[in-house]
């Protein structure tokens, strides 16, 4: 089957804010005789080619799951290896990101992250902060159920505080709180290797957001790929609770 390309994307139609759940870069490995460590490498290259396809398709906001609050329970080799792989791409990619007219931005906890991964994604994020072309968000060391518990804890103390009231508690107030506050909803959730299920991603951001999953492990997932991901995406309608007759 021929796989979708640029010029078969409706470009009035973009997604505005594309989230993925990078997925399937240990089964690639396993699938090649090789160590986890060798996937989440080749999945650096998939990063590459997606960020570079968003800015040039014109998409403003994409936000990638680099590495879960659960993922610190994986074994202590993996970790290790994915937070030294961050570091290094972070050092790699700041030419990139500033030939495209790119800024990085980061959700989760970040001060679980080792020193030097902080040091380098404030340095990064610094160098960047001017750029207008995409606003590239990495989720590290993040939860949704983790984001939401935080809020709401902030906000019962600013009611304990008398910051604000029961009664100015809405929709709109919640996502000022979030880590995503200065970040639309999501339109696009894509995630890799065939998995359907979202793992305590963006749980708030993603109410309306369509799903797209690919058997594709996350190494092998190419722009065209991602162009195959955003023409479903124009082939759907989206009601927001509306039926199609109230649309047209």
């Amino acid at each position: 089957m021929r796989m979708v390309t640029k010029d078969d994307l409706d470009l009035d139609k973009l997604p505005g804010h594309i989230a993925i759940i990078m997925d399937g870069n240990g089964r690639w490995a396993k699938k090649q005789g090789l160590l986890r460590a060798a996937g989440h490498e080749r999945g650096t290259r998939s990063v590459r080619e997606v960020v570079e396809g968003c800015a040039q398709l014109g998409i403003p906001y994409l936000t990638l799951y680099a590495f879960s609050t659960e993922n610190w329970n994986r074994p202590k080799l993996e970790v290790d290896t994915l937070m030294r792989l961050l570091v290094s791409s972070l050092k790699k990619e700041i030419k990139t990101l500033q030939k495209n007219d790119i800024s990085l931005n980061t959700i989760g906890n970040i001060n679980s992250l080792p020193k030097k991964a902080q040091s380098e994604l404030e340095e990064v994020i610094k160098k960047t902060k001017n750029n207008k072309r995409l606003r590239l968000t990495l989720a590290l060391s993040y939860g949704a159920r983790e984001e939401v518990l935080n809020t709401v804890k902030e906000i019962c103390l600013k009611v304990k505080n008398n910051i604000i009231s029961v009664d100015e508690i809405d929709e709109s107030c919640i996502n000022k709180h979030l880590y995503t506050h200065d970040l639309p909803e999501v339109d696009l959730l894509i995630r890799t290797s065939g998995e359907q299920r979202v793992s305590n991603f963006l749980l708030w951001q993603i109410a309306y957001a369509e799903f797209y999953f690919t058997d594709v492990l996350w190494p092998d997932f190419t722009q065209a790929h991602l162009h195959d991901a955003i023409f479903n995406y124009q082939k759907r309608e989206r009601r927001f609770g509306k039926t199609s007759e109230q649309l047209h």
